[in-house]
């Protein structure tokens, strides 16, 4: 049997403004506050197929490009429509050096985290 990846650590500065933009962004819910951390995750809680995210409050600032990102999937509609959306939530756009030629754009939550919003590609 192999592991199964059940939760993601994110330490940051503002766990609060993390979870809500995450939250909107997921369709996820608030599951737990502990110590200033939140986690979030699907309706259905901690142990389902997706994993919960937990923003864990850290002072040390965000520095250099991430080891790890997020790639998302639009699930009901194009990508432009959710890229939209998320730059109304809050996401901007960052340059991590592409060549304009990507089928996908590169963008920042608003702790400066980089994640990707690839074309639809997944029911």
């Amino acid at each position: 049997m192999a592991s199964r990846l059940s939760e993601l650590i994110i330490d940051c500065r503002d766990p609060q403004l993390l979870a809500d933009f995450w939250c909107e962004v997921l369709g996820y819910t608030v599951l737990d506050l502990d110590e200033g951390a939140i986690e979030i995750g699907p309706e259905a809680g901690f142990g389902g197929v997706q994993p919960t995210l937990i923003f864990s409050p850290t002072d040390e600032p965000k520095t250099g490009k991430l080891r790890m990102h997020f790639d998302l999937n639009p699930t009901d509609r194009d990508q432009q429509a959710e890229l939209e959306r998320l730059l109304a939530l809050g996401a901007r756009f960052a340059d991590v050096g592409q060549t304009g030629e990507e089928q996908w754009h590169v963008l920042l939550d608003p702790e400066g985290n980089e994640f990707c919003l690839l074309r639809r590609r997944l029911d």
